[in-house]
């Protein structure tokens, strides 16, 4: 990521709120609230409140033309996961992938098929 780019930090909330933006696209808040699938005690204000929050913060851009206002993930899924990827790597990893990539593989077992293709991936970096 280059130093100039503010990087994306969303909290756990707003990242399941981008999850939704980029599964389903541009959305009103309650499309949004009713796709988290929250316990009732989250209560639609609260998720309009935080996509307000997110809105100032720049993760969503939103369309205020139609009555229901329409949100939208500032980034692509792909370009903000780098993002989220590379800073996540500078700060608890001090930027080395091989540190991260022993800890990823100690943290979770990973089936055969999905360990080739990870090999395939980093063989592919390699040349």
């Amino acid at each position: 990521m280059k130093k100039s780019q503010r990087p994306l930090r969303p909290t756990a909330s707003e990242l399941d709120i981008l999850l939704v933006l980029w599964e389903r696209g541009p959305s009103t808040v309650r499309e949004v609230h009713k796709a988290l699938k929250r316990p009732a005690s989250a209560g639609y204000t609260g998720t309009l409140k935080l996509m307000q929050i997110m809105a100032g913060k720049g993760l969503v851009s939103r369309d205020e033309e139609a009555r229901a206002h329409l949100y939208s993930a500032r980034l692509p899924r792909d370009r903000a996961l780098r993002q989220l990827a590379a800073d996540l790597l500078d700060r608890a990893f001090g930027g080395s992938g091989e540190c991260l990539l022993r800890h990823l593989l100690a943290a979770r077992k990973f089936p055969r098929p999905e360990l080739a293709r990870m090999r395939k991936l980093l063989a592919a970096k390699g040349e």
